[in-house]
């Protein structure tokens, strides 16, 4: 039998149970904070996730009845997401459809943006004419609807045809402060009798700080748009994109052959008398070239401080560069810079790299910088002695010469 142990002595006995419960301390203490981070994540989970669907239809249902499981009761709902969750959700969607390719109109305009990568041209839930970008479900999209407001365009893309246009919108929607229409509207020269409640509903809906903008490139040459957009707001922003008339003019043929391969020859649509050589202005692929001609009739209505022109050439050759003077014109920030953009050598235009909404390169489509038919050398020459005097006076006009005849 062991001796008893100094008076005060603790037993042996109890060191181990000690440890025990320091153990078991511990793991509860882990498990609550455990439990506490996972609910965190959950909750900040639940915030980002899409939000309630309004008036979800289908399969029978009448507009406005929900659908089971489908949470209904339109923006007083909405309110009591939290604002930032909201906000967010809002931009994620009108980034996907700000990528979305125009939709085909009945007046024969062409594709102009596809996928680097096609992949799921005409797939189910795809959206076509070589896109890769995945329909959105409807009920999102009716969120999406319930959300902003329909704004008259704070700024309009107004020229020119060939010039660069198409590239010009399509760089901008990038941005996340610029909401367009993807389809030209041709609301101030071929639609202005349906009034301007009309034309605000063709808009994409905006919240608050963004800016509203359409591009149609025939308003230039509209002898009515300077007034009635005028009329509409003084206010407009408004921006032109020019490209070198001869280059401009050959583009334009080249664009109407394709479409129409029994047409005359680009020489013999040139000249009214090619023995006099005398240019036949009435012809638009001449006609849109003559810039100065067609500002005159803007300044009446507009400062020239309210228009930006922007180079079709440096559109190509340096794309960050035009896009930033576009940017402060619009009061934007520059978002939109050299890590956007990479240059396709086989298109022979920049590409964006990534657009938003889609993990794909996004360059012009196949319509887009076509091979131009071999011109007459002295027709080329004629036509830039024509263009010279006009050129010059557009320069002095805007401030800026482009180089077209150096």
């Amino acid at each position: 039998m062991a001796p008893p142990g100094p008076a005060g002595a603790h037993p042996t006995s109890t060191e181990p149970l000690s440890r025990s419960i320091f153990r078991k301390f511990l793991l509860m203490l882990c498990s609550l904070l455990t439990s506490l981070y996972v609910f965190y994540c959950l909750a900040e989970r639940c915030q980002t996730l899409s939000g309630p669907v309004v008036g979800l239809s289908g399969g029978g249902e009448e507009a406005g009845t929900p659908s089971p499981g489908v949470l209904a009761g339109g923006p007083r709902e909405l309110a009591v997401w939290p604002a930032a969750a909201q906000r967010k959700r809002l931009l994620q969607l009108q980034q996907w459809r700000s990528r979305r390719p125009p939709a085909p109109r009945s007046d024969g305009e062409e594709a102009a943006w596809e996928e680097e990568t096609p992949g799921l041209a005409g797939a189910p839930g795809g959206s076509g004419a070589g896109s890769s970008v995945a329909e959105a479900p409807p009920g999102t999209l009716a969120l999406l609807l319930d959300e902003g407001s329909k704004q008259l365009p704070q700024a309009i893309i107004i020229g020119v045809k060939k010039g660069g246009t198409r590239a010009l919108l399509e760089f901008l929607r990038v941005h996340p402060d610029v909401r367009a229409v993807g389809a030209e509207p041709h609301f101030f020269d071929r639609s202005y009798d349906k009034g301007l409640a009309w034309y605000r509903d063709l808009m994409p809906r905006t919240l608050d700080g963004q800016i509203t903008m359409e591009k149609t490139p025939s308003y230039f040459v509209t002898r009515e748009a300077p007034a009635r957009i005028s009329a509409m707001s003084k206010d407009t922003k408004l921006i032109v994109v020019v490209r070198d008339p001869v280059t401009r003019a050959i583009s334009d043929y080249t664009q109407t052959l394709s479409k129409r391969p029994d047409i005359p020859t680009f020489e013999s649509l040139t000249f009214k008398n090619r023995t006099t050589g005398v240019i036949d202005t009435s012809w638009s692929a001449i006609q849109i070239g003559i810039y100065a001609k067609h500002l005159e009739h803007w300044l009446r209505h507009f400062p020239i401080g309210q228009m930006l022109f922007v180079s079709g050439e440096r559109l190509i050759s340096d794309p960050a560069g035009e896009l930033g003077r576009v940017q402060d014109f619009l009061g934007l920030k520059r978002i939109i810079t050299d890590k956007h953009f990479y240059f396709n050598k086989t298109k022979g235009f920049p590409c964006l790299k990534k657009a938003e909404g889609s993990s794909k390169p996004h360059c012009l489509g196949k319509t887009k910088g076509r091979t131009h038919p071999e011109i007459d050398r002295e027709v080329v020459q004629r036509l830039r002695a024509f263009y010279r005097p006009f050129n010059l006076k557009f320069y002095q006009m805007t401030g800026h010469d482009f180089g077209w005849d150096g």
